[in-house]
């Protein structure tokens, strides 16, 4: 970040030689009153990205859950000020809560959060796997709600596994999971919800057997894996007739 308005230009030049589109990034910001946000921003605004992924927040205990949301609130309102006066949207990502306190875990907090702020400077950046995975069979009332604040969202699967006697949500190859994608993009589409969807491939790149193939190989490898997901991603949306920002 200290260098970023030498080193970001660079990237996204580099990335749109190779036919790339740069209108979305991620970021740690989570206050407009951290000393590299607005030069961050503006840079980015700059180059052409449209929306940026912040940090995560957590809840304050000595605060509680209503004294938290509010505390949140006015943070993401002074960001709103700032994104609004560099011209790039801030999105907040829904998070499975693997962390003790993690905010944004059940999705509904969210929108509370940003209840009453102008979606086009503020907004979700909405996960289905980390909201299903959180709130099993009810992840489409809390879509619902914030849906008017979604202004990108992210794409994967995940499966239920048990190590060392505990469960937890493994990302799998798309489809195999227990994300019920025609559901979401069904509403998806009733909900008109637009911008970026970002294609997180976060399972396990390679076995110990494919670790132990030449380089070249394995990008190959890689390359195909990737593309699987990006495939089976782009049959959904053809399917129901969505188009993605």
């Amino acid at each position: 970040p200290e260098k970023v308005e030498q080193d970001l230009p660079r990237a996204v030049e580099a990335a749109r030689k190779q036919g790339l589109k740069v209108e979305m990034m991620v970021t740690a910001i989570t206050s407009a009153d951290e000393p590299l946000a607005e030069r961050v921003l503006k840079t980015a605004a700059q180059c052409g990205v449209k929306v940026y992924r912040m940090g995560y927040l957590h809840y304050d205990e000595a605060l509680g859950v209503e004294g938290s949301i509010e505390k949140n609130h006015q943070t993401m309102a002074k960001l709103e000020a700032l994104n609004k006066a560099c011209g790039i949207t801030g999105c907040y990502q829904n998070h499975y809560a693997w962390g003790a306190g993690l905010y944004g875990g059940p999705v509904w907090d969210i929108y509370y959060m940003l209840k009453g702020l102008d979606p086009r400077w503020i907004g979700c950046q909405y996960d289905v796997r980390h909201a299903v995975a959180e709130c099993g069979g009810s992840w489409d009332v809390a879509l619902k709600l914030v849906a008017p604040y979604i202004r990108s969202t992210c794409l994967k699967d995940f499966a239920w596994a048990k190590k060392k006697d505990k469960w937890s949500p493994d990302d799998v190859f798309a489809g195999e999971g227990m994300v019920p994608w025609d559901r979401y993009f069904k509403l998806v589409k009733e909900l008109k919800i637009g911008g970026p969807a970002s294609v997180h491939c976060e399972w396990e790149l390679f076995t110990k057997e494919e670790q132990a193939l030449p380089e070249g190989e394995r990008r190959a490898l890689a390359v195909r894996k990737i593309k699987r997901d990006g495939d089976f991603y782009a049959a959904q949306y053809a399917k129901h007739g969505v188009v993605s920002g």
